[in-house]
């Protein structure tokens, strides 16, 4: 099957799917991803793995528009008034996944599951598998808050605490990752070198979002057809070469994007218009790309005999999160609403985990774990994906923000 067929039935495949899961009550992402996981080459074999392989730029474009959109919704007058809330609920709510996930793997693997050879390695594993369960999928959060129009305090709530804690993801994998390693017995603590590390991926993520955004506001104010055709092309160009050029200096390129959403949302006098016409002519495409190639993209021949462990991975990391929304919101005294529904809407997980998983493949110290891992990640990434934009229809709709 050549390259243009099979994106062809991707697409409509995904579009379809997504509307008989409308039809049903479901979201429509939760369609789409259906969809993906029926053409996978380890369920029917429609689409050949080389198919597959040769996706990943088009899973990037989608991804970074994403990214894009979730960093336009980051308004600097909200987060003056919110920000200290947000930046506390993102703590409690990602400490708490990774403290509850590490327990309970830790305490799974040593008393249920003797599969490992040390109490040593036991640590490392639930150490790594743990600091994967902080990130949150926001592009789900984001469709089913488009799908449905949902406005309101935890609809906002849940996309702001969505898009910063994959920042403190990416921060609590990089550090427990380096620490983990040092149980396995194969290497020191440089915290150091590592915060150095962090620190110039993150920081020039940031600038190079900020001068692309800066870029555009420019152009925008020194050319005078600002029609709707010129304002998507502009933005679809920088968006990738924001993208593009964090990746090749080696930054943490979504967040460049989501760095470049964010100062056009604020400083371009045509921020709402642009972000419309992303919502309007844009949206449900990239929608339908992005989570039917995540359904493709998952290696399901890689969760056998990780069944027991995905299952402890998905409890205790729903626990984590519902635990540490509610307490971090008591702390703050907020309303009833945002302690009981805005966990709702952190429970999807795919890409940036899978991502993170990947990366530990290609790490010799984790060389003889890496099926393991994955096979937990990607499992976990499967179930949430699937559960994760139905519990956050059910939280809005439970909140008052979905008519």
């Amino acid at each position: 099957m050549n390259v243009i067929l099979s994106i062809g039935i991707l697409i409509f495949s995904g579009y379809i799917v997504g509307e008989l899961a409308q039809k049903i009550k479901l979201p429509k992402i939760s369609g789409y991803i259906l969809a993906g996981i029926l053409l996978n080459p380890d369920v029917t074999g429609i689409m050949s793995s080389v198919f597959v392989d040769h996706t990943d730029p088009l899973l990037t474009i989608s991804l970074s528009f994403i990214t894009f959109s979730i960093g336009g919704s980051l308004s600097a007058n909200k987060l003056r008034k919110t920000g200290r809330k947000i930046v506390l609920l993102t703590v409690f709510e990602s400490l708490f996944a990774f403290v509850f996930v590490f327990l309970l793997m830790f305490l799974c693997l040593y008393y249920f599951i003797p599969i490992l050879d040390s109490v040593y390695t036991i640590t490392a594993i639930s150490l790594v598998l743990a600091s994967l369960a902080a990130p949150t999928d926001p592009s789900a959060t984001l469709a089913v808050i488009h799908e449905y129009k949902a406005k309101g305090e935890v609809s906002s709530t849940m996309l702001e605490i969505a898009a910063f804690d994959d920042i403190v993801g990416i921060i609590i994998y990089t550090l427990v990752t380096a620490f983990a390693a040092f149980f396995l017995g194969k290497t020191e603590i440089h915290f150091s070198q590592t915060l150095v590390e962090l620190l110039k991926s993150v920081s020039g993520a940031i600038i190079i979002g900020g001068l692309m955004g800066l870029l555009f506001n420019f152009i925008v104010r020194i050319v005078e057809k600002q029609e709707d055709g010129t304002l998507i092309v502009l933005t679809f160009g920088l968006i990738l070469v924001s993208y593009g050029i964090s990746e090749f200096m080696g930054f943490e390129s979504l967040l460049s994007t989501i760095t470049l959403g964010s100062v056009i949302s604020n400083w371009n006098p045509l921020s709402n218009k642009i972000f419309k016409l992303i919502e309007r002519y844009t949206d449900e495409l990239i929608f339908v790309i992005f989570f039917t190639l995540s359904g493709l993209h998952l290696q399901l021949s890689s969760i056998t005999g990780s069944y027991v462990l995905i299952f402890i991975y998905i409890i205790a990391r729903m626990l984590g999160k519902f635990s540490g929304i509610y307490s971090g919101a008591v702390i703050l005294n907020t309303s009833s609403k945002l302690k009981r529904y805005t966990g709702g809407g952190l429970i999807p997980q795919g890409g940036i985990v899978i991502g993170l998983a990947l990366l530990l493949t290609e790490n010799a110290m984790y060389k003889e774990y890496t099926s393991m891992i994955m096979g937990v990640v990607i499992g976990a990434a499967l179930i949430h994906e699937i559960i994760g934009p139905i519990l956050s229809r059910f939280s809005l709709k439970q909140a008052g923000e979905i008519k």
